[in-house]
């Protein structure tokens, strides 16, 4: 896979093209001249940089006829990312994040990349919990797999042969990270469960060379659990296992991925 900024020249030349390819992404399709205005750029310098990322696969153009316009005139020409593209910012990404981590871990150790990675899901988990609570329970994995699609997890849900529901993710863009730092995928598995309200069991990760992650769901119900939104007891200052574990998801899981 090539990288965005592969075989171009080093410098204010290779920012400017990586800066050009982002702008197609996040604002595509674009023309080239709103990305000329957008970064100050000579129509030449656009035209060069877009030329090459044309010759690299990296974008593709696409014809428009403006709205309204009928008969003659030229349509406009726009710039939109390919496949290809979008796969070399994810690579990026997935680098960067890597060694992010790796700092983390050597300046605070390994559980500092644990809270880290529970972080992450945080959001996902603020977002969806009052969601769940208002949701049959045999739709809850169907919502978790529409927002996990929503945020380029490419996820679906079905039916289990063995009973219960099976969660597919058929892309994952950290998945360079995640196989040198199994806490992001912990931590995603630990906020399925409180999701779900239900034991969630890690049958394959893109992570460590599966072509899909795949998240086995049991039909049993974890025994006084809350449902979604609503907050877990126990005494002031209890520790998990004086809780007891089974009742919460976010301490089922270890146990259940076996990592």
């Amino acid at each position: 896979m090539k990288n965005v900024t592969s075989s171009i020249e080093p410098g204010s030349e290779r920012s400017t093209r990586a800066r050009v390819a982002r702008l197609i992404l996040e604002h595509g399709p674009v023309t080239a001249a709103a990305l000329g205005e957008r970064l100050g750029l000579t129509p030449a310098a656009v035209r060069r940089h877009l030329d090459a990322l044309l010759t690299d696969g990296m974008i593709e153009p696409r014809t428009v006829r403006p709205r309204g316009q009928r008969g003659r005139g030229r349509p406009a020409k726009l710039f939109a990312i390919t496949d290809a593209g979008r796969s070399a910012f994810e690579h990026a990404y997935d680098d960067l994040a890597g060694s992010a981590l790796r700092f983390l871990a050597e300046r605070m150790g390994e559980e500092a990349v644990t809270e880290f990675a529970r972080s992450q899901v945080k959001s996902l988990l603020q977002r969806l919990e009052p969601v769940m609570a208002t949701v049959p329970e045999d739709q809850r994995v169907h919502v978790l797999a529409q927002a996990l699609s929503a945020e380029g997890y490419a996820a679906s849900a079905s039916k289990a042969k063995s009973g219960g529901d099976q969660l597919c993710q058929h892309h994952c863009p950290v998945a360079h990270a995640a196989a040198e730092f199994p806490q992001l995928c912990e931590a995603e598995t630990e906020a399925f469960a409180r999701l779900l309200g239900t034991p969630v069991q890690r049958l394959a990760t893109i992570a460590h060379g599966d072509g899909v992650c795949t998240t086995h769901v049991s039909p049993v119900r974890i025994q006084g659990a809350h449902p979604p939104g609503q907050r877990r007891g126990g005494p002031p200052g209890a520790s998990r296992t004086e809780r007891g574990a089974v009742s919460d998801p976010l301490d089922t899981e270890s146990k259940e991925t076996g990592r």
